[in-house]
C-alpha cells in the first residue's frame, strides 16, 4: 500500500501560483511513476502532469504545459506541482496519484490516491 496525503491548494486570484505537494508513505516511493489529476465540479477526471521514477521524465496536459511544473524529490516521497499564471479554468480538486513502474495518462492505470486539495482560481 502506498499513502498519499495531498497539500497546499487554496484561493487564488488569476495570474497568481500555488505550489501543491503530495507526501507518500507506505512502499518504496521511488518505485512508483507519480501522477496528478484534477477534477472540476460535475467533470471527470483529467490528467494535468506525471513525472517518472527518477524525476527524468515528466509529462503535461496541453491545458498547463508551459504554466505547471511537476517534480519529485525521492529522499523526501514527495511530489511536487507548481503552478503558475494561473486561470479560473484551473479550479478543480487536485489529486496526487502512484503507479507502480511507468507514468500513465489516464486514471484507471493509477492504483493509489490522495484525498485531493481544493484549488479555486478567481477571475
Amino acid at each position: 500500500q502506498v499513502q498519499l496525503v495531498e497539500s497546499g491548494g487554496g484561493l487564488v486570484q488569476a495570474g497568481g501560483f500555488l505550489r501543491l505537494s503530495c507526501a507518500a508513505s507506505g512502499r518504496t516511493f521511488s518505485n512508483y511513476a507519480m501522477g496528478w489529476f484534477r477534477q472540476a465540479p460535475g467533470k471527470e477526471r483529467n490528467f494535468v502532469a506525471a513525472v517518472n521514477w527518477g524525476g527524468g521524465r515528466t509529462y503535461y496536459a496541453d491545458s498547463v504545459k508551459g504554466r505547471f511544473t511537476i517534480s519529485r524529490d525521492n529522499a523526501k516521497n514527495t511530489v511536487y506541482l507548481q503552478m503558475n499564471s494561473l486561470k479560473p479554468e484551473d479550479t478543480a480538486v487536485y489529486y496526487c496519484a502512484a503507479r507502480f513502474s511507468d507514468y500513465a495518462l489516464v486514471p484507471q492505470m493509477y492504483s493509489y490516491w490522495g484525498q485531493g486539495t481544493q484549488v479555486t482560481v478567481s477571475s
